[in-house]
């Protein structure tokens, strides 16, 4: 991932700062640039482009990945207000089957027969949506890019189901993989917001 991480560096070091900062939605100042990663700021310095932390300590290697493969694609495109499920993403159709099992499956395994301990892990992060199911949250974790966590809790006929969906856009700011890990990532962190049912 490291030498990934450098090769990423070497294309966006070659594009226009102040360009690349509108079009993620961050601002360009002082030779840095800020966004909003979950809800957090984030600096990024353009001599080294080492994403950082408020404290200005190094990210991890995974957020400095997403933050800098979200800079090289993002085209400035705004969010559609629309969701759509990841196999409706440019190259989301042949991977559908295994994001499904690390998102949707494991959120309705965790929250399908106590959705209000979904609906307690989803509000410190989240945004309640009226639809697309009984139990639905928005979530913004770069400026450009919306996710949705959606669950169907289940009863005696039919089990139940979870989804985590993208707006319809999503696919200008971020490359499919990219994408998978950041549904991935909002899994956890759904996952380790709420403590398991005794």
């Amino acid at each position: 991932m490291l030498a990934e991480i450098e090769r990423i560096r070497g294309d966006v070091r070659a594009a226009a700062p102040d360009r690349l900062a509108a079009c993620v939605g961050g601002t360009w100042h002082a030779g840095a640039l800020r966004i909003d990663y979950w809800g957090r700021p984030a600096h990024i310095d353009w001599v080294g482009l080492m994403p950082r932390g408020e404290d200005g300590e190094p990210l991890s290697a995974f957020d400095q990945a997403m933050l800098l493969y979200h800079l090289r694609q993002s085209d400035g495109t705004r969010p559609a207000g629309r969701w759509i499920g990841f196999r409706e993403l440019p190259g989301g159709e042949f991977y559908h089957r295994a994001y499904q099992g690390y998102t949707g499956r494991r959120l309705a395994e965790a929250y399908g027969t106590d959705p209000e301990r979904f609906d307690a892990a989803a509000a410190p992060i989240g945004t309640r949506l009226d639809g697309p199911a009984p139990h639905a949250w928005s979530f913004t974790p770069l400026p450009r890019i919306a996710l949705a966590a959606c669950l169907w809790p289940g009863d005696d006929e039919m089990p139940s189901q979870a989804s985590v969906l993208f707006d319809a856009h999503a696919g200008h700011h971020l490359p499919i993989d990219g994408l998978a890990l950041l549904g991935a990532g909002l899994t956890g962190r759904l996952l380790r917001a709420t403590p398991p049912p005794r």
